[in-house]
């Protein structure tokens, strides 16, 4: 017998350890995973509020102005045309997108006046102006004004390249999932 013949079992029981090692270490990561998605935690990668792990909490009245909410946006031709044009996600609402992360700051029955900038019932939006062209230079159409009708919310981020009701219009508050809650973020 070799001085080497005792090493290799060594070698394959090592790597035996390691191999289950991984297994469980990536169970219990996928574990925690599922538990945070159940439990209602997203991790937003998008500019339009800060980055980091968020919560969707139950909302148990009707959707009000000032709220930051959750909402899946609804199955559209512009929803698709918006995800092939990369100002959204891919994810697991009904219309294949991700949920938003936008304050409402019109309900129904409030007008809408949108110009250089948007004005709720003749209000201000602060950090509201138009692009007229997004980062690739594709052209950009804003919604047309109006009042936001019976059962739809109108949507806004201060961020100055979000992609919200300035273009796409009020949308469902059906789609609402809920509040968001920063749970762990940063702001770049």
């Amino acid at each position: 017998m070799t001085a080497g013949a005792g090493i290799r079992p060594a070698i394959i029981a090592q790597q035996k350890r390691t191999a289950t090692m991984l297994s469980v270490v990536a169970g219990i990561t996928v574990l925690l995973a599922m538990a945070a998605f159940l439990g209602g935690y997203r991790i937003n990668l998008t500019p339009s509020e800060p980055l980091g792990l968020w919560r969707i909490v139950p909302l148990d009245r009707p959707a009000a102005v000032d709220d930051l909410v959750f909402i899946c946006p609804p199955e559209t031709a512009g929803m698709r045309e918006a995800l092939s044009r990369g100002y959204l996600r891919s994810g697991l609402c009904r219309s294949g997108v991700a949920p938003l992360i936008k304050t409402i700051i019109a309900v129904a029955g409030q007008h809408v006046e949108i110009g250089a900038g948007v004005n709720v019932d003749g209000q201000v939006v602060p950090a509201s102006g138009l692009a007229l062209r997004d980062g690739k230079g594709r052209p950009l159409s804003p919604f047309p004004s109006g009042v936001v009708p019976r059962g739809q919310v109108f949507l806004h981020s201060p961020f100055a390249g979000s992609y919200d009701s300035r273009y796409f219009g009020p949308m469902p508050a059906s789609g609402i999932c809920g509040l968001a809650q920063e749970v762990l973020t940063y702001a770049p």
